[in-house]
C-alpha cells in the first residue's frame, strides 16, 4: 500500500504529507524511525509537505515532530486535521 505520509518518531503527533491528502481519504503513512505503519482517515485537504494530527491535541499541548517540540496547539486539533500555522503556534520566538 503507497504511504501518504511519514513520521519521524513514533512519539510525533505529526506526520508530513508527502502528496496532496483530500478530505476523508483513508491513509496510511510509516514511522521512519521503526518503519512500522499507522492508518488514519484526513478529516480536511492536506497539501504536500504539510503536517496532519496523528491524534487529538488539545489547545496549548505540545505539537511533536521529529520526537521534540515544534509548538502548542492554539485551539483543539482533531486526529486526522490538517496542522500549520493556523492552529499551531512555535515556542522558539514567543
Amino acid at each position: 500500500m503507497t504511504k501518504k505520509f511519514w513520521v519521524h518518531s513514533a512519539h510525533d503527533s505529526v506526520g508530513v504529507a508527502v502528496e496532496d491528502l483530500s478530505a476523508g481519504e483513508a491513509l496510511t503513512g510509516a514511522y521512519m524511525d521503526t518503519g512500522g505503519e499507522v492508518r488514519i482517515q484526513s478529516s480536511a485537504a492536506i497539501p504536500l509537505g504539510h503536517k496532519i494530527a496523528l491524534r487529538d491535541v488539545k489547545k496549548g499541548d505540545k505539537v511533536l515532530e521529529y520526537g521534540e517540540v515544534i509548538g502548542a496547539a492554539t485551539q483543539d486539533i482533531r486526529a486526522g486535521e490538517h496542522v500549520h500555522t493556523h492552529n499551531v503556534k512555535s515556542l522558539r520566538w514567543g
